[in-house]
């Protein structure tokens, strides 16, 4: 994170890239049921057309005034039915394959929400946009790559245009960045270790999530191990954990921005463990398959084919629909220990579908943003983005519930 004097001046706006894929679609609806006005970007005008206008016909026939609009007031409450109905969302066409039109989104001051993925190989022409218009960045990825290209790279450039950078900023990884920080809020000083472990249940997975987990596993992610940053593969170790009434779960290694965002709230912290949980008996593969895989990219000829094969299975083809979303649960467990193993604190985080906590948190963070409520500069993470307590508010918003202990 690089500090600036001042937080990016905002104007307001908010522009959504990538807006009628399946993330895009749930974060438009939640920012207009918030009473934003978000900039609908994407590929196609007529799916830009078609979404507006599901936008307009759903949306309450007046929509209360939201936070990010320049006239809009703080507290403005629930629609009135005397309350005016509102023009049609602006549109614009945008493809990543040609960044100019994606520059030609921004103005200075804008926040731009990107949920074009997968991030490594589409996600840079947004961000840079974001940098050169010094503008606040929000994304969708969940992938460790890009997340460590944000930090490392595009961070400083963020630092020195007046830009913040936001990645990463859904279910992918704020749960875990949340319940970390409240894991160390009390005992920072004496924590050495933190783990972290994602345990959805139920629900599905989108086209998009499923072409960019495949990405990252040929991709090299990262830990944070003996106070310092490491390079490592994904799944390079099973970690389980306990989750309480007997119940153990089992996950694997995988990057995120706690490994960033986290050591430097205690600065005894050696270790960060982010995992994912993993069901059935197969997760004991898992490391092993993962370094033949990554093995197999160091060998003429079959490293390019894999990559290959990992970019034809296609991106955004859809995704859980409302009812199995309504089925779906997230929990996030976080351990703060001491360097002899003891537990200090944990945390759990138990909320709704992982698609609609994407949702909300970049809606919500699109709205304090576009309000100039970003604290910072660079790449931040979400709990120095905006605070501790703000974040843990809308967690509680989101329905999500907070359990600590030891």
């Amino acid at each position: 994170m690089t500090d600036a004097p001042t937080s990016p001046t905002s104007t307001g706006r908010i522009v959504l890239l990538g807006a009628t894929g399946y993330t895009g679609t749930l974060v438009a609806h939640e920012l207009v049921a918030r009473g934003a006005r978000p900039v609908l970007a994407g590929r196609s005008q007529d799916r830009l057309d078609a979404l507006a206008a599901d936008l307009a016909a759903t949306a309450p026939s007046a929509a209360p005034r939201h936070r990010a609009e320049p006239t809009g007031s703080p507290d403005a409450g629930r629609p009135t039915s005397d309350s005016p109905a509102r023009p049609p969302l602006g549109t614009a066409v945008a493809d990543v394959d040609d960044p100019r039109t994606v520059r030609a989104l921004l103005e200075p001051g804008d926040v731009l929400v990107s949920t074009v993925g997968p991030f490594v190989r589409r996600g840079g022409p947004a961000v840079e946009a974001a940098i050169d218009a010094r503008a606040v960045y929000l994304d969708s990825t969940g992938e460790p790559a890009f997340i460590r290209r944000v930090f490392d790279e595009l961070g400083p450039r963020a630092g020195r245009t007046g830009a913040a950078l936001l990645t990463a900023f859904g279910h992918d990884w704020v749960p875990g960045n949340l319940a970390g920080a409240l894991a160390l809020q009390d005992e920072g000083a004496d924590a050495a270790r933190l783990e972290i472990g994602y345990f959805p249940t139920g629900g599905g997975v989108s086209g998009g999530t499923r072409a960019s987990a495949l990405e990252t596993v040929l991709e090299p992610s990262y830990a944070w191990r003996g106070g310092r940053l490491r390079a490592e593969r994904v799944a390079a170790r099973v970690v389980a954990f306990d989750l309480g009434a007997g119940r153990r779960v089992q996950g694997i290694t995988a990057g995120g921005t706690e490994p960033f965002t986290l050591p430097p709230l205690a600065p005894g912290l050696r270790d960060v463990e982010v995992a994912l949980g993993v069901s059935g008996p197969a997760v004991r593969l898992a490391p092993a398959a993962t370094a033949v895989a990554t093995g197999a990219l160091r060998v003429p000829g079959l490293g390019g084919a894999l990559r290959r094969f990992a970019r034809s299975r296609g991106g955004s083809s859809g995704g859980p629909d409302a009812a199995a979303r309504a089925a779906s649960r997230t929990h996030v467990l976080a351990v703060a220990r001491d360097a002899s193993g003891k537990v200090l604190r944990r945390v759990r985080l138990d909320g709704p579908d992982a698609y609609d906590l994407t949702a909300h948190f970049l809606a919500w963070g699109a709205a304090r943003a576009a309000l100039g409520d970003t604290r910072g500069t660079g790449a931040l993470g979400p709990v120095q983005a905006f605070g501790l307590d703000a974040l843990l508010a809308a967690a509680r918003e989101a329905g999500i519930t907070v359990t600590t202990g030891r």
